[in-house]
């Protein structure tokens, strides 16, 4: 428990200078009046765009050293996005898999967590892409259980619940079994930093998440490495209510302009993951 402890605090934060990203300031967003009136105005009136996230997942989003205050690539790109529609930007913690249903029933007006567009996903809202990352392996450095992502069977494997890679782990171990080999052991976790320290306190013989985050992982703990190659590279989306159209594309707008104006790229660099960057947003595209 200690050691568990102890990669947490690592990994979220920010009072440690391993921990903290560097970079020049970040300018500001402009406020750009065609999409500000595009923005509905339910959400237009209260002068915040809410933004529903799980502060597990660093660097993309997690919690500071005081224990509450949210930071992070998504908190900073969705405070710009808002800043372009002339509202401030705020993040509210929640549990990964409560994200969706929160924006459907208006508990957020948005969502933005590291949230890979999947078609299950697009049919339940929208998505509108800011970000691109793949999977990646971590193990304990010097992988001592000598895991091989292609051939996982009979090992036991972290993952975050409610993410693309419980998918793509269920379907590996089906595969397992399917060939005569042993399962695959799935340790599923609420937090992304549980899953983590599963494989540094070696309950876990490895964990697969999103290659960002487990970039930072290995530079933060210094106990884990990365195994194979990332894969599966696709866009991250914001999360906005299903079927409101000029909602949508107020976002994708939005998007788009801190990609021109150069705030996009000083908050990729601020936090080391220009490697995700995209030239332009799409709504629920289908790759």
């Amino acid at each position: 428990m200690a050691l568990a402890g102890a990669f947490a605090i690592s990994a979220c934060s920010s009072s440690n200078s391993s921990s903290t990203p560097s970079g020049s300031a970040i300018p500001s967003a402009s406020v750009d009046a065609e999409l500000a009136a595009m923005v509905p105005a339910d959400i237009k009136s209260t002068g915040k765009l809410t933004f529903g996230t799980d502060a597990s997942y660093a660097p993309m989003e997690f919690l500071a050293s005081d224990g509450s205050t949210i930071e992070g690539v998504d908190v900073d790109l969705g405070k710009a996005i808002a800043s372009k529609l002339g509202l401030t930007g705020e993040f509210t913690n929640s549990n990964f898999d409560a994200i969706i249903v929160g924006v459907q029933k208006g508990k957020f007006n948005s969502a933005m967590s590291s949230l890979t567009i999947n078609p299950d996903r697009v049919k339940q809202v929208d998505m509108i892409s800011y970000f691109s990352a793949g999977t990646s392996w971590a193990t304990q450095k010097g992988n001592p259980k000598g895991v091989d992502p292609a051939n996982p069977c009979g090992k036991t494997v972290a993952v975050q619940k409610a993410t693309v890679q419980v998918d793509d782990i269920t379907a590996r171990s089906k595969a397992c079994t399917d060939a005569g080999k042993p399962a695959i052991n799935i340790e599923q976790f609420n937090l992304q930093t549980d899953a983590s320290s599963a494989v540094v306190t070696t309950k876990a013989d490895a964990m697969l998440a999103d290659s960002p985050v487990v970039s930072y992982a290995i530079t933060q703990t210094g106990k884990l490495e990365q195994v194979g190659d990332i894969y599966d590279s696709a866009p991250y989306g914001i999360i906005v209510p299903k079927g409101q159209t000029e909602y949508a594309k107020a976002i994708q707008g939005a998007v788009d302009g801190i990609i021109k104006d150069g705030t996009y790229k000083a908050i990729l660099d601020k936090w080391n993951v220009a490697n995700g960057a995209i030239t332009a947003s799409e709504i629920n595209p289908s790759k």
